[in-house]
């Protein structure tokens, strides 16, 4: 930070022009309000005041998917192609938010059409977890220690149509994607109420899956992070909403150099 603060970069605009990359929860955990005056790249924000981070200025990217992407998703009829009506797999011991994973596995374990099962991020266990997301109607997203987590984006290039339980959770891109399109959003309270949730995804029309499974084909390549970028990946569009926030950057900075006070808000 020393080093940093006495670039003549950083002086220029105390750090307004530069783009920091803080995406892991816990990175720069004891310095963010060293840096907050910055564009932040984060994943959410879970585990950040008002104070230092917001939409206002700072970019929501997607985590990197840990299954493969399904290139080959081409069933005549992929409704019948997807036996399984609802999965997870993931670990249910969580902090905040993410208590509601050990809550759901009391309520949805063992009925039918469910796959729920506690697992870790390990080699097996993506191979099941791909085979799982791409046999299944349904994929549950409910928070993790944050908000979101890499579950939502493996989801999402598996073609399995995401139940979003989360009631914080900022989605990359929003500006530019309708998530409900392709998305289903359940309050804690719907998804904790039992049989809710399975009876409305079972009453959902084929038709009207079919609907959002092709949607969901269509945007799975904007979280595909590339080297180099393609035309609207994930690198791409993180770059483009960097690009939106640049009038509140040269707002921010015009006010800095004429304030003869602490800003006031």
């Amino acid at each position: 930070m020393d080093i940093l603060w006495k670039s003549k970069y950083w002086q220029r605009s105390a750090g307004r022009d530069h783009v920091i990359p803080m995406h892991h929860p816990n990175a720069f955990r004891f310095l963010r309000d060293m840096v907050n005056a910055s564009v932040l790249i984060v994943s959410d924000f879970g585990r950040y005041t008002k104070e230092l981070a917001s939409l206002r200025k700072d970019v929501v990217a997607p985590y990197v998917h840990v299954v493969d992407s399904f290139l080959n998703d081409d069933e005549s009829d992929p409704f019948e192609a997807r036996p399984t009506l609802l999965f997870f797999r993931g670990r249910t011991v969580r902090k905040d938010e993410g208590k509601i994973r050990g809550k759901l596995a009391k309520l949805l374990k063992g009925k039918d059409g469910v796959r729920f099962e506690n697992s870790l991020a390990t080699g097996d266990g993506i191979k099941i977890s791909t085979d799982g997301m791409r046999s299944s109607k349904f994929c549950l997203h409910p928070a993790g220690d944050t908000p979101s987590s890499c579950r939502l984006f493996d989801a999402i290039v598996s073609h399995c149509i995401p139940v979003i339980i989360s009631s914080r959770i900022e989605l990359p891109f929003e500006d530019e994607i309708d998530y409900s399109e392709f998305s289903l959003f359940f309050s804690v309270e719907e998804a904790l109420e039992p049989d809710y949730l399975l009876n409305q995804l079972r009453q959902m029309p084929k038709e009207k899956w079919v609907e959002m499974w092709s949607k969901l084909k269509n945007v799975s390549s904007h979280y595909e992070f590339q080297y180099p970028p393609r035309k609207d990946d994930a690198v791409n569009l993180i770059w483009r909403q960097v690009r939106h926030k640049i009038p509140a950057v040269n707002l921010a900075i015009h006010r800095s150099r004429r304030l003869k006070v602490p800003d006031w808000w």
